[in-house]
């Protein structure tokens, strides 16, 4: 298997320049131009230099500092892992006068440095070997090129810097430096295909132009092994490497094909898919017309078909089509004017948390950071603050939910990467049921478009707002909990009432989101009758407000004091269980007016025996 699709999407994520000192403010946004990237400011964009470049890294934003070296690598040095899918990260004198790559050498960091330092009118200072030595990393060639086997390079390289003879067939000019530095014996011209570096004690270094495009096409449900298969084997036949091809291509009614996307994964390159007019353009091309194909899907060829569009109008096919009982593959070498194709849309639900960045998962930066489009409630997505910038971003009122869910997947049907954005978790009252609602429905009865249906969901889990609430005051959560909506917009108030009862009876800890809203008032006084003919009247109950916000706050009370009138739309009310306590803290951080709360979990009994 070759490199990972994903971690090639994450190499395209925007630069983001970190400007520590605001006398460098200018500089940084020079450098954010030439890298095509954004510039942070401190004390306008993040306060928390740690916090900041810690969620830029596990987002996979390349960073460029503005700052001392040592500042960055205490910041990331708890994060650091996997070098392989770690991005770039540079330091740059506060003047201006150096730029030097920290991590990620060959994962762009170096390019990167060698471009901000053109910009600067200065030399980049590449610390990796190759690099350093040659000008060359072995590992990374250029866009269009690929290394069969990245893994060799490093004994390669340590060849090279040894001295050891060395020969290079074929001169390409991102290897010229090595060719001109007298370390190896070139021979070959630039168009040579493939190129191999042959150092004495070291595995050859082989690599192929990226240009052959692989049409391949399947019934649904095929079998991934299958496919792969398949494509092996025709390749090895045809005297052809999975190293040249650049791109699977296939129709677009099999954008949701979990076969075409192992295939993809397998090889390392990008899936993309075409309409059927449009391989049905190319039906005077093909070597193998089916009338079957034609009416099942609207075009005489798929795998025949897609290669040639994703080749150009001068494009043969080199290998033509070949099948299975499931799958068929054919290739073409990509010419001037070949289709790139659309990807498959990608809709991320993404839970942001309370609002503060801090509180974000790595994995829903990571969503943000990559889509190219955000939607949702204008409030939640100021909340982003600047991850958020030079996105385009649509914006929805409250009470457009629906027309939020269906643009986000029709907009992602068209082949977009879209992140819908939701508060606190997608999952628990927001947006991802609605999502699945809308998908689940036929056309006919509300549903979304068949392109729509195809895209990718991912559903990426947020802190609730009932945890947040929770862990401010304690941990009121400990032990059993439910929660319930006391909007009775969609749920029936009956229900609502059936549900309180229950929940009374049963003595949970209850979280009431929307407790209560302009002209709904009542139900939240009703359940605090319906609590109080069952638990203690001193029951604590934790009204929770702007959480993850500057203006925060946490309000104890006791259940017969609970008073509707000091609920607003942002706050989330917790009552406790009859168990629930309160436990006196001189710490004035602790969750409610020196006062933690929690909810016994049974180990009462443990720690009881213990001491006796």
């Amino acid at each position: 298997m070759f490199s990972d699709p994903a971690r090639a999407a994450a190499e395209g994520l925007r630069p983001v320049v970190v400007c520590l000192m605001p006398g460098s403010e200018p500089l940084a946004q020079r450098l954010a131009a030439a890298c095509d990237g954004r510039a942070d400011l401190r004390g306008r964009d993040f306060d928390d230099v740690s916090g900041h470049l810690a969620g830029l890294f596990l987002a996979g934003h390349p960073i460029v500092a503005l700052a001392a070296a040592g500042i960055v690598i205490r910041a990331l040095a708890p994060h650091l892992g996997d070098k392989w899918r770690e991005p770039p990260v540079l330091a740059v004198a506060a003047d201006g006068s150096a730029v030097v790559p920290l991590l990620g050498g060959h994962r762009g960091a170096n390019a990167l440095a060698t471009r901000l330092g053109a910009a600067l009118g200065i030399a980049s200072v590449p610390t990796t070997a190759g690099e350093a030595a040659f000008g060359v990393a072995l590992d990374a060639p250029p866009q269009g090129w690929r290394l069969e086997t990245p893994a060799d390079a490093k004994a390669a390289m340590a060849g090279l810097l040894a001295g050891r003879p060395a020969t290079l067939s074929g001169t390409p000019d991102w290897l010229a430096p090595l060719a001109a530095s007298g370390a190896v014996t070139a021979t070959g011209t630039a168009s040579d295909d493939p190129v191999v570096l042959n150092v004495e004690g070291a595995p050859p270094l082989v690599w192929r132009r990226q240009d052959l495009a692989l049409g391949v096409g399947c019934a649904r449900g095929c079998e991934p092994a299958e496919l792969i298969g398949l494509v092996g084997r025709t390749l090895a036949e045809a005297g052809l490497s999975q190293t040249a091809v650049a791109s699977v291509h296939s129709l677009d009614l099999k954008a949701d094909e979990a076969a075409v996307h192992a295939l993809a994964r397998h090889l390392g390159v990008p899936a993309r898919f075409h309409p059927a007019d449009r391989l049905e353009a190319e039906a005077a091309r093909l070597a193998n017309p089916s009338d079957v194909v034609f009416a099942e899907v609207g075009c005489h060829g798929v795998a025949e078909a897609a290669a040639l569009v994703a080749s150009g109008p001068a494009a043969r096919l080199l290998v033509e089509k070949a099948r299975t009982t499931a799958a068929t593959c054919a290739v073409a070498r990509i010419g001037a004017g070949g289709e790139p194709g659309t990807p498959r849309g990608h809709l991320a639900i993404v839970g942001i948390g309370p609002g503060d960045a801090s509180l974000r998962t790595p994995a829903a930066s990571r969503a943000i950071a990559e889509a190219e489009e955000l939607v949702g409630y204008g409030f939640y997505i100021d909340l982003l603050g600047p991850a958020a910038r030079g996105k385009v971003r649509r914006d929805f009122a409250l009470g457009e939910e629906e027309a939020r869910c269906r643009h986000a997947l029709e907009s992602a049907g068209e082949g977009r990467r879209v992140a819908l954005i939701c508060s606190g978790d997608g999952g628990i009252y927001a947006m991802g049921a609605l999502v699945m609602e809308l998908l689940d429905r036929p056309a006919e009865r509300g549903g979304v478009s068949p392109a729509a249906r195809r895209v990718e969901v991912q559903h990426i889990p947020g802190i609730s707002a009932l945890q947040a609430a929770s862990a401010g005051a304690g941990a009121l959560l400990g032990h059993d909990f439910c929660a319930i909506s006391l909007s009775d917009l969609l749920t029936p108030r009956d229900t609502i009432l059936t549900r309180l009862r229950a929940a009374a009876e049963g003595d949970f800890v209850i979280a009431f989101y929307n407790p209560v809203s302009r002209r709904r008032r009542t139900l939240l006084a009703e359940a605090r009758e319906i609590l109080l003919a069952r638990r203690p009247a001193d029951t604590p109950v934790l009204l929770a407000t702007s959480l993850g916000r500057p203006e925060q706050s946490f309000r104890l009370r006791r259940l017969d004091a609970l008073d509707v009138e000091e609920v607003d739309m942002m706050t989330i009310v917790l009552i406790g269980s009859s168990a629930s306590r309160r436990v006196a803290s001189g710490d004035a951080a602790a969750g409610a007016g020196g006062e933690w709360l929690y909810t016994p979990r049974g180990y009462a009994k443990r720690i009881d025996g213990g001491a006796a």
